[in-house]
């Protein structure tokens, strides 16, 4: 198979058409006059996280509450290793970007004063089936912006130290995109698919994040050198038993309290941030007195029918399930699980170290939603927050001259990808590798089957064995564009794996149990209040010690 070169230029490049990159397309066209470009591997109209639809928006300063609270509330549930200048500048448009959203055409739910629904102190309700189509048609109703569906980027141009573009290929064409950009943002999203869900086999697809979400943009700026941080704090949804449906509409919607198999509540024994709710079921299981719930009996016919009805916004599996067993949530209690790991910055603090403005350590490129750290429980709206942010900062590269490309790089992606594309005689499968990668993640990097626990001798193994399966992915072959996306999601994977392997192994502490427990050093210490970052010189991760920005201090590379 030969590949055809396509070269394209733009002012601003946006790769990921998710929430971030549909909002930040939106705020660059209101900002200047020059063109935008979004590559998106799937479809814009349903890609992302906002894919299938969502019943809230998680991140919204209620009335009699500030952005200060906010931060206040997300750097307590990450217990002090957050960035509170990212925290505040996007609290500070949260309900702006909401406002935006609603004039679009979103249905967002009013008492009759017509003021918002609340949920709690940081929630609203809306009907949001058709968030992202919503989004996506002011995307492609503005004249200025050029949607690539459908291509798959895979690797930064880089010149000095300053982007210059993105290689990228036709995932239904045979042809290798050289596209050259004055300042591009990565909006790829997280990191799913590392460790082995806890609905394998057939059943793999099912689970709390998109299954395509691979890790792109993270491995990417990786392997371009970026400064990343704090992979160690994964992400691990409580959620309904294997439905994966989430908790917390239940537990806010209703005030459902955790309770064992005795019926006692346990959440408060453990404490009631993110990651001690998880912890708590698990310790309940581990020490005999599972299986775990939320208390649902007794609940009202009317919240009964409001619990049904919001979760067919956003997981109708567990509306169906409710139905077809007659055991609605007043009738049952729901049981309740923890998911695999994943590394999410909208909900942790893990991806590209920016400044206050989003821009990466590689200038010109700028990180976006669930892509960049130091930013967590950012949710749907943060994204768009950050999206505007990152727009509106790369205006200052849009009049910088553009770089030129090499040709002889060109030539060597080209020759990488026809290679895949070429070879007939590989031993393996992307299916056999992906599952000998997600098993080893389980076993040796604190997956399900460790009850997320890890040691300094088990994470030494995970890395050995990963680097072996990337020797053995160098060998895949692909029949054709859709099997090299396979290849490269699979290789992506695995560079994200061995970050995640050196953040965990390189804090010495435990300070957020099941998130990130090391069994080593099961305690907390003041000695790690602080950000451990990575970057990738000369093959190999170096680690990188940061102090915690204080209160009222911004960061600026």
């Amino acid at each position: 198979m030969n590949l055809e070169i396509k070269r394209i230029e733009t002012d601003f490049l946006i790769i990921g058409g998710g929430a971030a990159g549909c909002y930040a397309a939106l705020t660059f066209c209101r900002e200047s006059d020059e063109n935008v470009l979004i590559i998106e591997k799937a479809d814009i109209v349903r890609s992302g996280c906002l894919a299938a639809g969502v019943n809230a928006i998680n991140a919204y300063i209620a009335p009699g509450r500030t952005a200060q609270d906010y931060v206040d509330y997300a750097k307590a549930d990450a217990d002090g290793i957050v960035r509170g200048d990212l925290l505040l500048t996007m609290s500070e448009r949260l309900n702006k970007t909401v406002k935006e959203i609603e004039k679009l055409g979103l249905t967002i739910l009013k008492d009759k004063k017509g003021d918002y629904v609340t949920r709690g102190n940081r929630n609203i309700k809306i009907n949001g089936e058709n968030i992202k189509p919503i989004i996506a048609r002011a995307v492609l109703e503005e004249p200025r912006v050029t949607v690539l569906n459908r291509v798959n980027a895979f690797e930064y141009i880089i010149d000095g130290n300053r982007i210059a573009g993105v290689y990228a290929f036709g995932v239904d064409h045979n042809v290798l995109y050289v596209i050259s950009a004055k300042a591009v943002l990565c909006a790829t999203g997280g990191a799913a698919g590392l460790y082995k869900p806890n609905h394998p086999s057939f059943s793999a697809h099912k689970m709390w994040y998109p299954p395509f979400n691979t890790g792109a943009g993270y491995a990417m700026g990786i392997l371009a050198g970026a400064e990343m941080t704090t992979f160690e704090m994964r992400f691990i949804a409580l959620r309904c038993k294997d439905t994966i449906a989430p908790t917390g509409t239940i537990a806010q919607g209703v005030g459902a309290k955790q309770i064992n198999a005795l019926g006692e509540v346990y959440e408060h024994k453990y404490g009631l941030t993110t990651s001690q709710r998880l912890h708590g079921t698990v310790v309940e299981n581990l020490e005999g007195r599972g299986p775990c719930y939320l208390k649902t009996v007794g609940i009202s016919k009317q919240q009964d029918e409001d619990l049904q009805k919001a979760y067919l916004n956003m997981a109708p599996s567990q509306t169906l399930r409710w139905i077809e067993s007659g055991k609605t949530p007043s009738v049952e209690n729901v049981e309740i699980e923890g998911t695999e790991p994943y590394i999410v910055g909208g909900h942790t603090a893990s991806g590209y170290w920016v400044s206050t403005d989003r821009e990466t350590t590689i200038k010109g490129l700028f990180a976006a939603g669930d892509v960049a750290g130091g930013c967590p429980q950012k949710y749907v709206s943060g994204a768009f927050a950050e999206g505007e942010i990152a727009a509106k900062a790369s205006l200052k590269y849009i009049y910088d001259r553009r770089i030129e490309i090499d040709e002889g790089d060109i030539d060597k992606r080209k020759k990488q990808l026809e290679g895949f594309l070429n070879r007939t005689d590989s031993a393996y499968t992307v299916d056999q590798l992906e599952c000998s990668m997600q098993d080893i993640m389980d076993k040796y990097a604190g997956g399900i089957s460790m009850h997320y626990r890890y040691s300094d001798k088990s994470l030494k193994t995970a890395n050995e064995k990963i680097i072996e399966l990337e020797e053995k992915a160098k060998t895949l072959s692909a029949r054709d564009m859709q099997e090299l996306v396979y290849v490269f999601e699979l290789l992506e994977r695995l560079t994200v794996c061995k970050s995640v392997i050196a953040h965990l192994a390189a804090r010495k502490e435990t300070r957020w149990n099941s998130f990130a427990e090391h069994t080593d050093y099961p305690t907390k210490s003041n000695e790690w209040v602080k950000y451990i970052n990575s970057r990738l010189e000369n093959g190999e991760i170096r680690i990188i010690y940061r102090s915690i920005v204080e209160e009222g201090n911004i960061y600026e590379h």
